[in-house]
């Protein structure tokens, strides 16, 4: 867990920290966050993308009954179970199989 806290504070500075002890892990926009720590808006917008493409923060819309039909910002599940399945591959990986596998393995590795 410190790892993470460690990527997310060098990737995203602030915004991490501000989402994990707000109230509920949710907050109702990023902007006041970037006024808070000196972030410029455009610094805020590449952040918040990069966020959510690796799938650490998710945007809530207002229909959604679980989060009180409020909008706003909410960690993601999404980031950690990529990485619970890619270290699950990881795993399957290492397991030595029959010859067919060995031959399949090699063969792979020739168009990577």
């Amino acid at each position: 867990m410190e790892a993470l806290d460690d990527l997310a504070r060098t990737l995203f500075p602030g915004l991490f920290v501000e989402l994990k002890w707000a109230e509920g892990q949710f907050l109702p926009a990023l902007e006041p966050i970037a006024d808070k720590h000196g972030v410029g808006h455009r610094s805020l917008e590449i952040a918040r993308a990069k966020m959510r493409r690796l799938g650490v923060i998710a945007h809530v819309s207002r229909f959604n009954k679980r989060w009180g039909y409020r909008e706003g910002w909410v960690f993601s599940s999404r980031f950690a179970r990529s990485l619970e399945r890619l270290a699950k591959l990881f795993e399957e990986f290492k397991m030595r199989g029959s010859a067919n596998q060995e031959r399949r393995d090699r063969d792979l590795h020739l168009y990577l």
